[in-house]
């Protein structure tokens, strides 16, 4: 008999081992946003407030570090303004070296971004609403709902918390996901607690009295 319930108690346990597993598998949301591969593409494109530094080989009077004004343009010595916004570093060269054959002959232009600062702004999470500290937080590759939660410091008293949500720009418009922080942060049920990408916004309202 002592046997049996031995057996049992294990088996039990076993099981709840298996459930807890499946409880805390991350719940991947599937429509990645617009902006999913900062941080990840092969060549970055320069944005407004960058901090970017042309170097002219041999000609240190056309070399300058500049920052890309609210414009989207720089201004560098013999080409004037040019439209930087949207651009790469290469394609940036090719630009700067074309211009400059009229003054030089065969000019060597590099283009180095020393501070990415619009790839800084665009690469954060928001949140906002019932929480003890509304919060924009870096992306960090593989951060969570929970993680970006406590981040700000817990719900407020007046969360409904059960009622959040998660905004998400995809190519086919505004997404919305429900998140069931409660759930969440009292029981342990994860279902809601998806892997972030960079813009995404939480939302968490204040219950209604």
């Amino acid at each position: 008999m002592n046997i049996q319930l031995k057996f049992i108690s294990k088996l039990l346990g076993f099981f709840g081992v298996i459930t807890l597993v499946g409880c805390s598998v991350l719940n991947v949301v599937e429509e990645r946003p617009i902006e999913s591969s900062i941080g990840l593409v092969d060549e970055y494109r320069m944005g407004i407030g960058d901090q970017i530094s042309v170097n002219v080989w041999r000609n240190p009077d056309l070399s300058v570090s500049v920052t890309v004004r609210p414009d989207g343009k720089i201004s560098a010595p013999l080409v004037g303004d040019l439209k930087v916004d949207g651009v790469s570093t290469q394609e940036l060269s090719a630009i700067i070296e074309a211009k400059l054959e009229e003054f030089i002959r065969t000019p060597k232009v590099t283009v180095i971004v020393t501070n990415p600062t619009s790839a800084e702004f665009i690469h954060r999470i928001r949140v906002t609403g019932a929480v003890a500290q509304q919060r924009s937080i870096p992306y960090r590759n593989g951060i969570t709902v929970l993680d970006v939660i406590l981040e700000a410091g817990g719900l407020s008293p007046f969360a409904s918390g059960d009622e959040s949500k998660l905004y998400r720009q995809t190519k086919d418009g505004a997404k919305v996901y429900p998140i069931f922080l409660n759930d969440i942060l009292e029981k342990g049920i994860l279902d809601s607690n998806y892997r972030l990408f960079p813009q995404d916004i939480i939302t968490v309202p204040e219950r209604s009295f």
